[in-house]
């Protein structure tokens, strides 16, 4: 990889149409810019270019009228082999090599670069634990890992050469919610650390928001709807069909982005696994670990006299962070069984509950500053479009 490729960060698509030979416009007059540093998500219904629009960056489709550019330089000017080295790409089924093992898979990439055989197999155990995988894993097969294991070595594969740009089509899109939920925790935790210029594509409006340092909402067709960061896209929808695709829960969406006030939260009674209710007349008590850290409730009048065991729990009832958002700590006062949220600190030890109406009333007092068009996303580092119409949208610095 030449030094000029592994420099390359900011991608800017100019004006850019992509028509299939019989007919078909994928993408339509796309312009928008995914700064250096910050996730972009492209999201929109089936048929709005996403996937299209992300294989034009690497060339594994071309454009047919427009520019892309890479920090100014014009990808159709590049080596197509040599762009695509510099660039990780993650798809949706990880793509892995069935007969090479997990090491080596994360490997491909060095080893086309020619890295030597120790340098290559010390960076892919350094990646495998980034990822969150056990080291045992480096010697087995896809076959043998879960979906969520699979996906996790197709991201320390896209990492291995340390590529400033990252392309990333639905790549947690085919695992259950659970695990999908942990997926993009850890994402976000490795960006976090490293800084990648991403271009990430997915359906999943909640994803987008959850991920995004900002969303371009493509049309049918493959036109932009607007482009915006994700808290400014819900309160301010360019237009009716942005409105309906972020869905008309859309307030509520908001509410992860405001930081909960300090919340009149109440001392919980407790009870902790093993130990008997007592005799105790509460519907509902919560139980936790010797460090005080919520397990779940338990109905004493179900248990009776014997010992809480692991089978009495309910764990439906999500777990609020103190000083976290309103939107966690209005879902876990909504999810929990016996109606009030748990709250719990920066180490998971109980810090006591909050009822929903009491959050509510955080949310009617807390006063929602207004974000003008023009503001930097996210501290200044991202130019930002705000489509007004199909395909509209003028930049502002």
């Amino acid at each position: 990889m030449t030094d000029l490729v592994r420099g390359l960060r900011m991608i800017r698509f100019d004006a850019v149409t992509k028509q299939f030979p019989d007919g078909t416009t994928a993408v339509d007059d796309l312009s928008l810019t995914a700064p250096t540093g910050r996730i972009t998500v492209l999201v929109g219904p089936s048929g709005c270019g996403k996937t299209t629009s992300l294989r034009m960056v690497n060339r594994m489709i071309e454009p047919t009228r427009g520019t892309i550019t890479l920090d100014g330089q014009d990808t159709a000017r590049m080596d197509e082999a040599e762009l695509r080295r510099g660039i990780g790409y993650v798809i949706q089924h990880a793509g892995l090599f069935p007969h090479r093992t997990v090491l080596d898979n994360i490997g491909t990439v060095p080893r086309l670069l020619g890295w030597d055989r120790k340098r290559t197999r010390e960076r892919s155990r350094e990646l495998l634990e980034r990822v969150g995988l056990a080291p045992e894993l480096a010697d087995r097969y896809p076959s043998q890992l879960s979906g969520g294991q699979q996906q996790r070595v197709g991201v320390a594969r896209a990492l291995a050469a340390d590529p400033p740009v990252m392309l990333m089509d639905e790549p947690f899109s085919a695992v259950d919610p659970v695990v999908r939920e942990q997926l993009q925790d850890e994402f976000l935790r490795l960006q976090g650390e490293l800084g990648k210029t991403i271009l990430f594509v997915t359906h999943d409006i909640d994803e987008a928001i959850k991920l995004g340092d900002q969303v371009a909402v493509l049309r049918v067709g493959g036109r932009l709807a607007q482009l915006a960061e994700p808290a400014y896209l819900l309160a301010h929808p360019a237009d009716d069909f942005v409105a309906d695709f972020v869905g008309r829960d859309r307030g509520y969406r908001a509410l992860q982005f405001q930081e909960a006030p300090r919340l009149p939260l109440r001392s919980e009674p407790t009870i902790v696994l093993g130990e008997r209710p007592g005799g105790r007349d509460a519907a509902w008590l919560l139980v936790v670990d010797d460090d005080r850290r919520p397990l779940g409730w338990v109905e004493p009048a179900r248990v009776g006299d014997r010992e809480v065991t692991e089978g009495d729990l309910h764990r439906g009832g999500t777990v609020a962070r103190e000083h976290g958002s309103l939107r966690g700590a209005l879902d876990a006062a909504l999810s929990s069984p016996s109606r009030r949220g748990v709250v719990v600190d920066a180490s998971g030890a109980l810090c006591g509950t909050v009822l929903a109406h009491e959050v509510l009333t955080a949310i009617e007092d807390t006063e929602r500053p207004e974000r003008h068009e023009g503001d930097p996303v996210h501290g200044g580092a991202a130019t930002v479009q705000h489509g007004t119409g199909p395909g509209s949208g003028e930049d502002t610095r």
